[in-house]
């Protein structure tokens, strides 16, 4: 029930969505330069790399493709307008991650002052995502990637550990970010395991409605599903490190805690439930009477009573 409380108080689904546009924002340029820039030393192809690495084939590969894949003619150089964008969007993926923690942990935000722990994470994230992607690339051959998921869960865990601390300006110990790390980790690993399976088919889907564009949606719902699980599981761990706290001090909480947590709890559900009857009963209604209002003033010009018919004003 705590746990439920801190994911509401911290707006989870939302939180959810603005760090999978954030990460939208700032991955798919960033593959792209990266793309750019190694391919003029080594045969390395993000497009190929993602193509592989979910199996994709058909209408899907082609959207990927499509969409990173640089020009022909496209050098690997960066004006001056792309890096700044590319650094401003990086940058507020990386502080939308550290709202996360400041909100969870009910920390004073810092915003832009702790920008340069952001650029070390950025860092950071782009040897998680070689190590990862190195990891699949290996131990990939197996089914549903079983092996490299289990592999990658320590490498998870401590960047997720290590992600909480820098983003929070060593606000949090990393000890109590641990249990955080632990259910992210494990959760990141299943989430894997199911992507496998589930985005071939998402991608081949929107690619074949929306062409290349599709591949954006199918990336933006991939992620959104990503980010949910790291919002899910910073709520978790949050109340876990409570908890632990709790039973180590041998604290418990009483009969009218719980009880009152848990009507807490069933208000909020019933509030919500209540303000959805409301909506749909108030759009039926508007409905009803826009039907019966039509119903009683017909607009059709062949009706005889209708006097702007011209048949009618003849006789």
């Amino acid at each position: 029930m705590r746990v439920v409380n801190r994911f509401q108080k911290i707006v989870g689904f939302d939180r959810s969505m603005a760090l999978a546009s954030s990460a939208l924002t700032a991955l798919i340029p960033l593959m792209i330069l990266i793309g750019a820039l190694l391919s003029s030393f080594s045969d390395y192809d993000a497009a190929d790399r993602i193509v592989q690495r979910y199996g994709l084939t058909g209408q899907g590969a082609e959207a990927v493709r499509s969409l990173l894949e640089p020009a022909e003619s496209a050098s690997a150089s960066v004006g001056v307008f792309g890096s700044l964008f590319l650094i401003i969007s990086t940058l507020s993926f990386a502080r939308a991650s550290q709202r996360l923690f400041e909100q969870t942990w009910e920390l004073p935000p810092l915003s832009v002052r702790n920008t340069r722990n952001g650029l070390w994470w950025i860092l950071g994230l782009g040897g998680y995502a070689v190590v990862t992607g190195w990891l699949h690339a290996v131990l990939g051959g197996t089914k549903l990637g079983l092996v490299p998921a289990a592999v990658e869960i320590p490498v998870s865990v401590a960047f997720l550990v290590w992600t909480g601390w820098a983003l929070s300006a060593k606000r949090i110990p990393w000890r109590e970010l641990l249990p955080f790390g632990v259910t992210a980790g494990a959760l990141t690993a299943l989430y894997s395991v199911g992507a496998s399976v589930y985005l071939p088919r998402l991608f081949n889907s929107y690619a074949g409605r929306y062409g290349s564009v599709g591949a954006v949606f199918a990336m933006i719902s991939a992620l959104f599903a990503a980010m949910f699980v790291v919002v899910a599981s910073a709520a978790l761990g949050r109340e876990m490190r409570d908890e632990l706290d709790r039973i180590r001090k041998g604290g418990r909480p009483s009969d009218d805690a719980v009880r009152r947590e848990w009507d807490s709890v069933v208000e909020q559900a019933r509030l919500r439930w209540r303000t959805t009857r409301e909506q749909v009963s108030s759009r039926r209604r508007s409905k009803e009477a826009k039907d019966s209002k039509e119903a009683k003033d017909p607009k059709d010009p062949k009706d005889p009573k209708d006097p702007k018919d011209p048949k009618d004003s003849k006789e």
